[in-house]
């Protein structure tokens, strides 16, 4: 008895010690303690921000609109970005992006207290702040390798961020929730702008290894974009990765985008419920994020991708066709877990089997489909949700990503034939075979 409780808790403690491996790197440690107060502080804006909007106009349309302009600027600028990314220093990128997201976000604090926020003032920072995502997340993506030296761990720093945003994604929304509730949407902006000081001063404590000075390519910016297109898309595996993650993005991920409505007008409630809905989709999301963190390899995870797109997709049928508020609680903690692990997934494989000096147009294009499509999403479901209803427009959305995901699972034996060679010249199958 004495001897299995022993092998118990050194099992125990050896998990733990796996899910946590790429917190031994100093950088990434640094990363990862910044910008988890840090995102917490973005989950609360994010909450606030369409609250704010709704009870400004009460309007699903424009609901749909301000976040359709908060993120199409992603969907332009960021293959342009993830160019710029290959050419210039990932981690000054990262410092100024930071920067500038803290002043955008005490801007909307000052213009809430002076009693002068107005719809459009709203539109505009979302569209600044959509500006400086686009040049922030390929360089933050790209930056991850270079903070987790090993390969085989690439895939556990990027669970580990999945479970870091998932983690503030849960805490956000019930902060914004009390916060809205008792000091109004500015307090929630104010507390953004002061969490951008915690991820700086991580940035600024880190030892960055000095990179040798990039030559200057003959060719131009418009050149080097198309050469990134023709790698992400001719390449299958990549290119399968990056359709699915669009049509999620852009059928599926909007969901978020109408739960003010599903709370107000569904459940007949206020920023509590709302808080209460995204804060299960993130226990969902840091379930299957800690799943991914415990795996030791990146073999494997192009399995999971379409299984979890059916997850979500499901779920998001199942929630729409749902009119009781804790059967739907555990709809959205299944939605989470599919949601977050399609996407971790996909990031994971991307980082892996990117060449060097292209990864960054890769992650544009990455965040061109998570993100940029997400705009085009909000919209098209904001203006289905004014004519056919909030309901509704989830029930499609569901559908169309299960549709998705079945046709990218009969890739699957093509995909794993291409990706095995990669795998096998970066070492990743030998280590993988001994798990």
């Amino acid at each position: 008895m004495k001897r299995f409780l022993y092998k118990y808790e050194v099992g125990k403690f050896d998990g733990l010690k796996s899910i946590f491996r790429s917190l031994r790197y100093r950088n990434y440690r640094l990363f990862f303690s910044g910008q988890s107060l840090s995102l917490i502080g973005t989950w609360v804006q994010r909450i606030a921000i369409p609250w704010l909007v709704y009870r400004l106009t009460d309007s699903a349309f424009l609901l749909g609109f301000v976040g359709f302009a908060g993120q199409i600027p992603t969907f332009i600028l960021a293959p342009f970005a993830g160019v710029l990314t290959d050419r210039l220093n990932r981690y000054h990128i990262m410092i100024v992006s930071q920067i500038l997201s803290m002043i955008q976000a005490l801007t909307l604090a000052l213009l809430y207290f002076t009693n002068t926020i107005e719809v459009w003032n709203v539109l505009l920072l979302s569209v600044i702040q959509g500006c400086i995502n686009a040049f922030d997340t390929p360089a933050r993506q790209s930056f991850v390798i270079e903070m987790v030296e090993d390969k085989n761990d690439i895939g556990n720093a990027v669970a580990l961020n999945s479970s870091m945003f998932n983690g503030a994604r849960l805490v956000g929304p019930s902060i914004a929730g009390v916060l809205i509730a008792s000091l109004g949407e500015g307090a929630c902006f104010l507390i953004n702008g002061i969490s951008y000081i915690f991820v700086v001063i991580s940035l600024l404590l880190m030892k960055v290894k000095p990179q040798e000075k990039k030559k200057v390519k003959d060719t131009n910016i418009i050149k080097e974009f198309k050469e990134g297109f023709t790698y992400t898309f001719g390449f299958p595996p990549i290119r399968s990765i990056i359709i699915l993650l669009t049509l999620i993005s852009l059928m599926g991920m909007p969901f978020s985008v109408l739960m003010p409505i599903f709370a107000k007008d569904i459940f007949h409630g206020g920023s509590h419920i709302f808080g209460f809905l995204m804060g299960a989709s993130g226990v969902g999301a840091l379930i299957g994020a800690a799943y991914l963190a415990s795996r030791k390899s990146v073999v494997g995870l192009e399995k999971i991708i379409p299984l979890a797109a059916i997850v979500f997709g499901l779920g998001l049928v199942s929630f729409s066709l749902s009119s009781s508020f804790p059967l739907s609680i555990i709809l959205m903690i299944i939605t989470g877990v599919g949601m977050m692990m399609q996407t971790a997934c996909s990031n994971t494989i991307l980082q892996t089997i990117s060449d060097n000096d292209k990864r960054g147009r890769v992650m544009s294009f990455y965040t061109m489909a998570f993100m940029g499509t997400a705009p085009i999403g909000s919209f098209l479901a904001g203006s289905m949700a004014s004519m056919i209803g909030a309901p509704a427009t989830l029930l499609i959305g569901g559908i169309a990503c299960v549709i998705g995901a079945l046709v990218f699972a009969q890739k699957l034996p093509m995909f794993i034939k291409l990706v095995r060679p990669i795998y096998i010249q970066l070492g990743i199958i030998d280590n993988a075979a001994n798990k």
